[in-house]
C-alpha cells in the first residue's frame, strides 16, 4: 500500500484539486493511439498527472496485450516521454496486470490489478466479451447459476494483491458489465452482495485504491461506472479509497470523468 496520489498539490486542501487519470491504453496493447499522442491529448485536456497502463502479457491470449519482448521498449518509451513533457504534465509509468499474467514489468510507478478471465478446468474463459459468452460460462461450468459464477469471480478478484502486487484494483465489478438491464442476475440479491462485500473487505487493507472506472459507461454498457454506488458507499464506510479513471483506449475519452 505504498502508492499514493495526492488530490491537491502538496497535499494542501485549500488549493485546486489535481486532475489525474492513471488507466489508459496505447498502441503497445489494445489502444488506438501512440503513447505520445495520448500524452499530448492529456496535456490538451488540462490533466496534471497522467498514467499509461497497457495490458500485461498473457501467453494464452495475445490478441489484446503487450508482448513480453515489448516490456523494455514500453518502459523506455514512457521514461523518454516523461522527460520530454515534464514541464507540462507529470507522466507515471503503469501496467494493467491481469490476474493470470506470469510476470510483472520492472521499474513501474504503479500496477492496476484486473481480472478479465477465469481459469476453469484448464480453460481461460474471457468475462468481458459479450452477454452471450458470459451466459455460456454460467451454463457450462455453474449449471446456469450466475451467483456461483459471481462468487468465483470475486474470490479471484480478492486474490489480486498476491498474484499481481497491485496498487489499484481495476474495474472491481466487471462481472456486471453486461448486466445493465438486470437480465443475467439480480445485483440486489444477498448472494451477489455477500460475494462482493467479502472480496472488498479482504482487499481494503492490501491495496491503495479501487478504481471508479468509466470505461463501460462510455461505451453505453452501464449507467454507472465501476464501482456502482452501493459499492462505493460500502468501500468508504470501511476505510477504502477510490481514484477515478477513464480506462481510455482512444483520445476522446481521456479524463472523461
Amino acid at each position: 500500500m505504498g502508492f499514493r496520489v495526492e488530490a491537491h498539490p502538496g497535499g494542501a486542501r485549500g488549493e485546486k484539486p489535481l486532475k489525474v487519470d492513471l488507466h489508459n491504453h496505447t498502441h503497445f496493447s489494445d489502444g488506438r493511439f501512440s503513447a505520445e499522442e495520448m500524452v499530448q491529448e492529456a496535456i490538451r485536456r488540462g490533466l496534471d498527472r497522467f498514467g499509461i497502463s497497457d495490458h500485461s502479457y498473457t501467453d494464452f491470449d495475445e490478441s489484446y496485450c503487450m508482448k513480453r519482448e515489448q516490456y523494455a521498449q514500453y518502459t523506455q518509451t514512457l521514461r523518454l516521454l516523461r522527460e520530454k513533457y515534464k514541464d507540462r504534465i507529470e507522466l507515471l509509468l503503469g501496467v494493467e496486470q491481469d490476474y493470470y499474467s506470469r510476470e510483472i514489468p520492472q521499474g513501474l510507478d504503479y500496477v492496476i490489478g484486473s481480472v478479465h478471465y477465469l481459469k476453469i478446468d484448464g480453460e481461460y474463459l474471457v468475462l468481458d466479451w459479450d452477454k452471450e459468452r458470459l451466459r455460456g460460462i454460467a451454463d457450462r461450468f455453474f449449471e446456469g447459476d450466475f451467483y456461483l459464477l459471481c462468487r468465483r469471480y470475486y474470490e479471484t478478484v480478492a486474490d489480486l494483491p498476491r498474484m499481481t502486487r497491485c496498487d489499484i484494483v481495476g474495474h472491481f465489478d466487471l462481472i456486471a458489465k453486461f448486466n445493465g438491464d438486470g437480465s443475467l442476475f439480480d445485483e440486489e440479491d444477498s448472494r451477489y452482495r455477500e460475494a462482493w462485500q467479502e472480496a472488498m473487505l479482504r482487499l481494503i487493507p492490501k491495496v491503495s485504491y479501487f478504481e471508479i472506472n468509466y470505461g463501460a459507461r462510455n461505451k453505453g454498457l452501464r449507467q454507472e461506472p465501476y464501482l456502482k454506488g452501493e459499492m462505493r458507499d460500502f468501500l468508504l464506510r470501511h476505510g477504502g479509497r477510490t481514484i477515478c479513471s477513464s480506462d481510455s483506449h482512444r483520445l476522446s475519452t481521456i479524463g472523461c470523468f
